[in-house]
C-alpha cells in the first residue's frame, strides 16, 4: 500500500463564509478513487471556523472566536465528511492533535497505532489540530506545517498539499505574466523559507512559506511533497492515479549516488 497524506486548506474548502460542499465531494471522490488504487489516505483538513461561522457568525478577527467556532465548526465539518464518505461505502474519524503531540516520542509511538490502525482497516483519518485549545494555527499555517509533521512521523511516502496556489512559480503568477511553473525542485533556498508573511498578499503569506517550509522539512526527511490546484484535481488525479506529471510542483530531494 502506498501511504500519503492530503492537506486541504481553507481558501480551497471555503467559498462566501460558508462550506464549499461541491470541492468537498470532488475531494471526497478523490481519495475514494486512491484508495481503489491501492492508497492509504490520511486527510488533514481545515475548515472548522468556517463550518462554525455558518451557525454563529463571530467576528473572525478575535482569536477567542475563531477557538469557539472551531469548537462548534469541528463536529460539523466531520458530519459532512461522514456523509460524503457513505456514498463511497467509507468510513471516516476525527483525530485531533494539541499542538505538542509531535514534541513527545511516547506521544507520536501512540498517535501512530491510532493511525495505523484506522488505516488498517479501511477507514480515512481526518486530522486537525485540536483549535479550541491551542492558537498556532489558527493564527499561522493554516494546517501546512502540522500535514508535513503528520506525514513523517506516520510514514507517508509523500504529502499532497491542496491549495489555491496550483504550483510554484519562478516569480509571482498574480504579478508576473511571463511567471514559469517549476515542475520539480530538489532544493529550496533560505531567501525563500524566510521570506516575509505579508498578510495582505496570499500568495506570500500561510501561502507560499509555509508550503516551502513543509516541503523543505520533507526533503530533509527522505519524503516528497505534491503542491497541486485544490479547485481542479485533475492535475493531483493525474500525478496520483495515473502517474502523469501535468501541473503542479514535485518537491523531491536529489538522491545521492
Amino acid at each position: 500500500m502506498k501511504r500519503i497524506v492530503i492537506k486541504v486548506g481553507t481558501h480551497v474548502l471555503t467559498e462566501n463564509g460558508s462550506i464549499a460542499r461541491e470541492r468537498m465531494m470532488a475531494l471526497v471522490e478523490l481519495i475514494a478513487e486512491l484508495k481503489s488504487n491501492g492508497y492509504e489516505v490520511s486527510l488533514v483538513s481545515s475548515g472548522a471556523v468556517a463550518a462554525g461561522y455558518t451557525q454563529l457568525p463571530l467576528d473572525r478577527k478575535e482569536i477567542a472566536n475563531r477557538q469557539a467556532l472551531a469548537a462548534i465548526g469541528q463536529p460539523l465539518l466531520l458530519k459532512m465528511y461522514q456523509e460524503k464518505f457513505a456514498k463511497f461505502g467509507l468510513l471516516c474519524s476525527q483525530v485531533l492533535f494539541s499542538a505538542d503531540v509531535f514534541d513527545s516520542a511516547k506521544h507520536v509511538t501512540h498517535a501512530k497505532v491510532a493511525i495505523d490502525t484506522l488505516l488498517a482497516n479501511g477507514v480515512v483519518p481526518i486530522i486537525n489540530e485540536n483549535d479550541t485549545v491551542s492558537i498556532e494555527e489558527l493564527v499561522f499555517g493554516d494546517n501546512d506545517r502540522l500535514s508535513a509533521h503528520v506525514a513523517h512521523y506516520f510514514d507517508a511516502k509523500m504529502l499532497v498539499i491542496l491549495s489555491d496556489i496550483d504550483a510554484l512559480y519562478d516569480k509571482d503568477p498574480n504579478q508576473h505574466e511571463d511567471a514559469r511553473r517549476r515542475a520539480v525542485v530538489n532544493e529550496i533556498r533560505e531567501d525563500e523559507l524566510s521570506a516575509e508573511h505579508t498578510p495582505n498578499n496570499e500568495f506570500a503569506t500561510g501561502g507560499i512559506v509555509t508550503k516551502l517550509q513543509s516541503a523543505d522539512f520533507l526533503m530533509k526527511h527522505g519524503r516528497e511533497m505534491f503542491l497541486a490546484s485544490g479547485f481542479d484535481l485533475s492535475d493531483v488525479r493525474a500525478f496520483l492515479v495515473h502517474g502523469e506529471h501535468r501541473g503542479g510542483t514535485l518537491f523531491s530531494a536529489k538522491k545521492s549516488v
